[in-house]
């Protein structure tokens, strides 16, 4: 009974981008919940939300080609890049509310209008885009994006693409001038500033939550160690886990049958980024394009102008590899660990099915910087060695699961895991990740506080969270005008 006093309503695992837009949304709706952020690092945000350790996209599918993939009868799937792109609403709308409410969000810190371009070359890639293009541009989302294969066009979007380009190679470009880079590290600080003003949410760092029991009552039980060792419990009517790639092991060790047959495949990536100061100021574009040969679908090489620290910085990339890891700051023995009786054969399936997916990625490991460049050169074909450095980025854990055929299957996304009270729920997987941490965690609002009000308050803030915007053409442009006016993106 002295438990139940102690009891905490939501508890986070994790420091990310994920719970701290989790933290913030709960605290906007139910201001008086209690809720505990519990951070293995001495900072927040320092894995996959960090910087550098990601791509800085706005994940809305404007320039991503691996969201569109061509069909065996050669027409191109778009439906994956309508969602993404009506989740990726949802945080505009999001940050565009807090910005509103709170003099102290500045939306200026972490989020910068940036053109989203996709840019192939070859006979076979230009009539892919082209197609692309006529299949996305009659959506009302996709309607401002342009085509062209005119290499002056493309000059002037971005030069550094025609720069030493043979004149006589068939190239093609969309573009959609309102696409985002985001700085996740300068938004997680905006999110904590926020969180800091409300005295029911804490935050506590240097904490490794070792197991979770779920009680007789359905309530949970964290076991967590400090770094000197010492062992003590937090009591939760809910949690969440955000813990990145280490998600997977959390849920594992909890044993709730909704995690059985699941595991995880570790993905390292390193950029190549640019110190030639008249080469980053050419540069005003996120240029994306396809994967090069045996590449993971995740591993969609770009060239990327990015704002770090009020810096604008040039970078490439990622080029993939394999790591034991589940986290950039984990350990080498993190896959082992995951390897279970219940998912060992799906491991063991997806090993012989991605026999050429773990040649390429030892290969990219293998990598010289010789090399890296040549496939830079791809895209920037009058590019110097000496003007790129290497730099290591984060960890990707994909998900190995049963898909509903009971095949199984390597996948590349994002995905939430409830248990069967809906009272714990752990996110696992990737790309487009941070992007649509709004949508991702209102659907975990939804499960924890089911309550007939929740879906009204949430709609208050999030205009757009039940509507198809692809369908209501109307409300997409009343909303997206709103939105975008208040955050400079028109």
């Amino acid at each position: 009974m002295e438990k139940t006093k102690k009891q905490i309503d939501v508890t986070l695992v994790g420091g990310g981008v994920m719970s701290l837009t989790l933290a913030v949304l709960i605290s906007e709706i139910y201001p008086s919940k209690k809720i505990k952020i519990i951070e293995r690092l001495n900072e927040c945000g320092l894995e996959s939300s960090n910087v550098l350790n990601n791509a800085g996209t706005g994940h809305a599918s404007y320039c991503e080609l691996n969201y569109t993939p061509a069909k065996d009868n050669g027409e191109i799937s778009i439906q994956k890049a309508i969602d993404i792109n009506e989740m990726f609403e949802n945080s505009l709308e999001f940050w565009a509310y807090l910005s509103k409410k709170y003099k102290s969000f500045n939306i200026k810190n972490f989020l910068k209008k940036t053109p989203h371009i996709s840019f192939v070359w070859g006979e076979k890639n230009t009539k892919f885009l082209k197609k692309r293009y006529a299949s996305l541009k009659k959506q009302p989302l996709f309607k401002e994006m342009h085509f062209t294969t005119d290499p002056m066009v493309i000059q002037k979007w971005a030069p550094l693409l025609i720069s030493g380009r043979n004149k006589k190679e068939k190239i093609a470009a969309t573009k959609v001038d309102h696409g985002t880079d985001i700085n996740f590290s300068a938004l997680i600080n905006e999110l904590l500033l926020l969180l800091k003003k409300n005295k029911n949410v804490k935050i506590e760092y240097n904490l490794e939550v070792k197991k979770i029991n779920i009680l007789c009552d359905g309530s949970q039980a964290l076991i967590i160690q400090n770094k000197n060792g010492k062992i003590r419990h937090i009591y939760s009517h809910f949690i969440f886990i955000g813990a990145g790639g280490m998600s997977i092991n959390l849920l594992q060790k909890i044993g709730i049958k909704e995690i059985l047959g699941y595991g995880g495949f570790p993905l390292s990536g390193k950029w190549l980024i640019c110190k030639n100061k008249e080469l980053i100021k050419k540069h005003k574009a996120k240029v994306y394009s396809q994967a090069f040969e045996g590449a993971p679908p995740m591993s969609i090489p770009h060239l990327d102008i990015r704002l770090i620290n009020g810096e604008e910085t040039l970078i490439f990339g990622p080029f993939a590899g394999f790591t034991s890891k589940f986290l950039k700051n984990g350990s080498y023995i993190d896959f082992f660990r995951s390897i279970k009786f219940n998912n060992i054969f799906s491991l063991i399936n997806v090993s012989f099915k991605s026999a050429k997916l773990l040649i390429y990625l030892f290969k990219q490991s293998l990598m010289s910087h010789n090399s890296k460049m040549k496939q830079l050169k791809c895209f920037f074909p009058n590019t110097q060695n000496e003007d790129w450095n290497s730099y290591e980025a984060g960890v990707r854990v994909q998900i190995i699961k049963k898909d509903s055929n009971n095949h199984v299957k390597l996948e590349f996304g994002t995905e939430i895991i409830f248990s069967n009270n809906n009272s714990l729920a752990g996110l696992i997987g990737a790309s487009p990740g941070a992007s649509t941490a709004c949508n991702s965690m209102l659907s975990v609002m939804e499960k924890f506080f089911p309550e007939k009000n929740t879906l009204k308050k949430i709609e208050k803030i999030i205009p757009s969270y039940n509507i198809k915007l692809n369908k209501n053409p109307d409300s997409l442009q009343k909303i997206r005008t709103k939105t975008y006016k208040s955050l400079g993106l028109w």
